[in-house]
């Protein structure tokens, strides 16, 4: 794939991410997933941004449970209803009260039905009674009273429309605006079918009334819009939070606009309340201006307005809601806020924010700015991208999302609300399709180094140089590295008591997971020698810890040569045995050979002392054994010192040792054992053998006294002192 093939298709993609959220911005189609991705972006500013105070000029006269456990369960009798509402108007002095709740049915109180049955049975003929009688029903007429209690008060009872079935309940309240069918039909803002509303008698006696019905929940059930306006037969009508809001500003004058053009336009323009221009949306709905969580205006509890237990300051002047916070009563909502969120507290929040002209608005231009957005977007990061580095596309696309974070906040903050969404998932879009890109590039040349060293390194190794091809080349270099030799013990005997088909089947099931664990341990394969493996680490990539590894590596391969034996065993083969010679130092690395055949090897001194010291494990009867390099280079290696020998090719000699396990891992003891072995090498050099043998008496460890190094050094001594 060529690299121009790639950047057209970068070009042709990125324009077409581009175009598609241009396209959901503009509403030519709308995608679920965006618009949940911008509540949800809606949400956390809302979240970060909202004042978290309390404001105590709207406040909420609550039916809790401590109210129903003193007045008993609702609907409470409309004696109480109309005492409550004496109370806040004559005796605190509230300047509105709107009703977070209906009254769609008459009080048929016990008090009225006794008197009832007592004037048509017991007392009808009783003089007294009937004197009284008179006086008695009007004191019982509940209905009236509380119908006396809301007038001439600023008071606003709610109501509910229903947009599922046509049932007409009561009487709906006067409305001053009509609009004909054929507008009505094509606006966008709720059309309910059936409403729920108070007696006629409570209707007439109110100030005003308006529905606290929510029909634009979002689709995920989150209330974070509310309908200010509802259309039902051509009549428009108000929320009850528009209604408080509108006597609370001392009756402003509430002006609704619709604009028609031709036969395609047909919208809700403008709401107006006084002077200030609510920015509602095309369905009649204004965004919640939610001040807070729950509790962010006063609760009053009901029974204590009526005991008259309340502070009068706290009341004086203010708004009054009467509403539920009762769990009970199910008047409990999903917000951006809170996931239970009382639903007069929604209302208190939009009458709060109709009032302090607060809520968030979104006007025509910014889908224009939004669009320019968009596009700048788009070709900034189109050109870009492909002339910058990694840590430049990253360092971009993290610049480009912070700048637009930080844009979006200053206009949310001037109370404009742009669209977040479209705009962050484009930056991410072009990013990704950035990376797909480079990645087919990138695996194109992944594949050349595959074919180069495939064969030689494990998967996530080649994976890595092909990340960072300026590391690993094919020609010949001196590095400080670590070489392994693996011989299997007795292989002769072996080959001669199995036919060629089970050999070949015993040396891929041995050759297998020896290659597996070296590859697990980043070692890279240099050849198979029959039954011998040869491996080495520190190429083609540079690896720090080669020694290390290497040394994992081959107690791996001890562990993994137990496991085998018993597999083994049970397929009738004999189990085997192992050698592992390892050392470090200065090697050459490289594609070495011929003009006929070439492989990439380490070649040199340390390597070929590797195979010595592979050899010499037979001589030690030891399964690993390393080079003094190796040892030096990892001083939290426990070792037995095996002896200091003088090989082929080598004039100084060197000292070699048997590795035990690592400080962290060593059994309790056997640290102790080894030190103390340890001893008896330098002893047996400075021909001291009475102190050394005495010093290898002197080790009680069974396992150290077993080894056939300890046996080794046991003869050595006896001989030596014996012949001094």
């Amino acid at each position: 794939m060529s690299a121009s093939w790639v950047f057209s298709l970068r070009w042709v993609l990125g324009l077409l991410l581009a175009v598609f959220f241009i396209g959901h911005e503009l509403s030519l189609w709308r995608l679920a997933l965006i618009d949940a991705l911008e509540n949800t972006a809606y949400d956390l500013r809302l979240q970060a941004t909202m004042p978290a105070t309390v404001n105590p000029d709207i406040l909420i006269v609550d039916i809790d449970e401590k109210s129903l456990d003193a007045l008993g369960r609702w609907p409470w009798s409309r004696h109480h209803l109309a005492q409550l509402v004496d109370r806040l108007f004559d005796d605190y002095g509230v300047a509105v009260l709107g009703f977070d709740v209906f009254f769609a049915e008459p009080d048929e109180s016990a008090g009225l039905s006794l008197l009832n049955r007592l004037a048509s049975a017991e007392l009808r003929d009783n003089p007294a009674f009937r004197q009284i009688e008179p006086g008695l029903r009007a004191e019982l007429q509940y209905d009236q009273r509380f119908a006396a209690s809301l007038k001439d008060r600023a008071t606003v009872l709610g109501f509910v429309f229903d947009q599922a079935t046509d049932r007409r309940l009561n009487q709906l309240p006067a409305s001053d605006a009509m609009i004909s069918a054929e507008v009505s039909r094509r606006l966008a803002i709720p059309h309910p079918t059936g409403f729920s509303a108070n007696l006629p008698l409570f209707q007439t006696s109110a100030a005003s009334a308006g529905f606290f019905d929510n029909p634009n929940v979002d689709p995920d059930g989150v209330y974070r819009r509310v309908p200010l306006i509802q259309v039902f037969n051509g009549h428009l009508y108000p929320s009850m939070a528009l209604e408080v809001s509108r006597l609370a500003l001392g009756g402003a004058r509430l002006a609704i606009g619709i604009g028609v053009q031709g036969d395609s336009y047909y919208a809700i323009e403008s709401v107006r309340l006084g002077n200030y221009r609510i920015p509602v949306d095309e369905q009649g709905s204004v965004l919640i201006p939610f001040r807070g969580p729950r509790g962010s205006f006063p609760y009053v509890s009901a029974i204590d307005v009526l005991n008259k237990a309340v502070d009068p300051a706290r009341l004086a002047g203010k708004i009054v809601i009467l509403g539920t916070s009762a769990p009970g009563l199910l008047d409990l909502r999903t917000t951006p806020v809170q996931n239970i969120y009382p639903g007069v507290e929604i209302n208190a929040n939009v009458i709060d924010g109709l009032i302090s002209a607060s809520i968030k608005s979104h006007p025509a231009y910014l889908v224009a700015l939004q669009f320019l957005i968009l596009v700048l977007v788009a070709v900034v990061m189109l050109v870009a991208m492909p002339r910058l580095g990694p840590l430049g596309n990253i360092l971009l696309a993290g610049g480009l999302l912070a700048g637009l974070l930080v844009a979006n906040l200053q206009f949310w903050t001037a109370g404009l609300l742009l669209p977040l969404a479209s705009t962050l998932l484009l930056v991410l879009s072009l990013f990704l399709l950035h990376v797909t890109c480079g990645f087919l590039l990138e695996n194109r040349s992944k594949r050349v180094v595959t074919r180069l060293f495939g064969q030689y390194v494990p998967p996530e190794l080649v994976d890595e140089m092909a990340r960072y091809p300026d590391q690993i080349s094919m020609e010949g270099q001196d590095r400080e590295m670590t070489v392994l030799f693996s011989d299997v013990r007795g292989f002769t005997s072996i080959s001669e008591s199995l036919d060629s088909k089970e050999l070949a089947r015993l040396m891929n099931e041995y050759l297998t997971p020896m290659s597996r664990v070296i590859h697990q341990h980043r070692g890279t394969i240099d050849k198979y020698m029959g039954d011998a493996i040869m491996a080495f680490w520190g190429a083609p990539l540079v690896e720090p810890e080669h020694a290390r590894k290497a040394v994992r590596a081959a107690f791996a391969m001890l562990r993994e040569i137990e496991l085998l034996g018993q597999a083994f065993t049970r397929r009738g083969w004999p189990p085997l045995r192992i050698g592992i010679g390892i050392n470090s130092g200065r090697m050459s690395v490289g594609n070495m050979g011929s003009d006929f055949r070439m492989a990439y090897t380490v070649m040199g001194d340390e390597v070929n002392l590797g195979s010595r010291i592979e050899s010499l494990t037979k001589q030690y009867g030891v399964a690993l054994m390393i080079g003094e390099n190796t040892r030096a280079a990892l001083p939290d290696l426990v070792c037995l010192e095996l002896d200091r020998v003088r090989v082929k090719g080598k004039e100084a000699p060197v000292t070699l040792y048997e590795p035990i396990a690592f400080e962290a891992e060593i059994e309790p003891g056997q640290r102790d054992a080894v030190m103390a072995f340890n001893a008896v090498p330098g002893l047996y050099r400075a021909r001291r053998w009475a102190e050394g043998r005495a010093a290898l008496q002197a080790i009680t460890s069974p396992w150290l006294r077993e080894h056939s190094v300890y046996g080794l050094y046991d003869a050595r001594l006896a001989q030596c002192e014996q012949q001094s």
